[in-house]
């Protein structure tokens, strides 16, 4: 049983209703969810203080950059969402700021401070990064080919498309052949007996 639970039956007063305990537990639970509710509303306030210090930063982002989110969730923990794998969340102690960004090989922690300004900062860095990267990734995606392009020269050791399929072909027919051939001498006194009873 826990402390809470001993604490309200070594208080209990004797001779006592049970709707009485009922409504105590009640209240007791109340208090408790209250301040579950007083943490989540802190940790909001937080993360929006925040994002208030990054309003100049998300301004600056063009707006056509479908990249970044910039929004407060709500939940459990409330989460200033950065983009669609990172997002700033506070830790256990509700007062460290924890910048988080997951990646296939788990989540890695690029900031944790209680430092406002620190988080700013390499949230700041990290949206320039994933600028930058975009914009290389634009520019290097097409590279053009020179007018008039002509194939690579073929090296003298390859073989053609047709002999490399008929040589294919031909080791794959040989393979079949010794194949069957070492299945019927194996086989082949099971083989005679299947055929005295057939015919």
């Amino acid at each position: 049983m826990s402390d809470a639970g001993r604490s309200l039956l070594q208080d209990a007063p004797k001779g006592r209703r049970l709707a009485d305990a009922i409504r105590d537990v009640k209240n007791i639970a109340a208090d408790k969810a209250d301040v579950v509710v007083d943490i989540r509303e802190a940790s909001r306030t937080r993360l929006e203080m925040l994002a208030h210090e990054l309003e100049p930063v998300f301004a600056e982002v063009p707006a056509d950059d479908p990249s970044f989110d910039f929004v407060i969730s709500n939940g459990e923990q409330p989460r200033l969402w950065i983009d669609a794998v990172a997002h700033v969340a506070l830790g256990r102690d509700r007062r460290t700021y924890r910048f988080v960004r997951d990646t296939r090989l788990g989540r890695v922690v690029l900031a944790e401070t209680a430092d406002l300004q620190t988080v700013v900062d390499q949230v700041t860095l990290y949206i320039a990064e994933r600028m930058v990267e975009r914009q290389r990734m634009i520019d290097g995606d097409v590279l053009p080919l020179p007018r008039g392009a002509q194939k690579l020269p073929r090296r003298e050791g390859d073989a053609s498309t047709a002999g490399s399929f008929w040589k294919g072909l031909l080791a794959l027919l040989t393979g079949a052949v010794i194949g069957a051939g070492l299945i019927f001498l194996v086989l082949s006194d099971e083989f005679a007996r299947v055929m005295q009873r057939v015919f």
